[in-house]
């Protein structure tokens, strides 16, 4: 577990899902598919129920190359991030994360420090050799601290994204753990 102390004084704390945040997690998607249009499901479109995301965090904890972190305000869920490495020998050093926070707590530094623990988890798992992550052109707020992280543009991808008929471009940046 870290703390963080976010700039209005309270405290963030940073843990690895456990099963019995599975209805704190579904609770917390639901709020933040309604805030932005940068993730890559939009309002109703999760749809696990509470066993299906305890199977889920169940599966990821354990797995030696995947991880599911979420950060806590008072007992509230208000970030998380997921990374899934890959499966098959060739390609199991590699994954790709998603992160997001509630936009009440944008721009305090729990994004970054989601981010961070994840390069520290990385580097300590001896497995994890590559951080690959997918983000929206037009988020520029997001690439900025990407860049800021030292993850590198490697392409963009034309019309990965479609939000109401209209397409989005996306930028594959990566990390190499060494």
């Amino acid at each position: 577990m870290r703390e963080i102390r976010l700039p209005d004084g309270k405290t963030a704390f940073i843990r690895n899902a456990q099963k019995s945040d599975a209805r704190g997690i579904i609770e917390y998607i639901n709020i933040i598919a309604n805030e932005t249009d940068y993730l890559t499901f939009g309002p109703g479109q999760f749809t696990k129920s509470i066993t299906e995301e305890e199977q889920y965090i169940d599966n990821i904890s354990r797995q030696n190359n995947s991880l599911l972190i979420v950060a806590e305000v008072n007992n509230l869920i208000v970030g998380n991030l997921n990374f899934l490495g890959n499966v098959k020998p060739r390609t199991r050093h590699a994954g790709e994360f998603g992160v997001s926070v509630l936009k009440e707590y944008w721009k305090k530094g729990i994004g970054e420090a989601l981010i961070n623990y994840l390069i520290d988890w990385c580097r300590e798992s001896k497995i994890i050799r590559k951080i690959n992550l997918r983000v929206r052109t037009d988020n520029y707020p997001a690439v900025r601290l990407y860049k800021k992280l030292n993850f590198i543009e490697e392409g963009t991808i034309q019309r990965e994204f479609q939000i109401n008929g209209k397409f989005y471009d996306s930028i594959h940046m990566g990390l190499i753990i060494d």
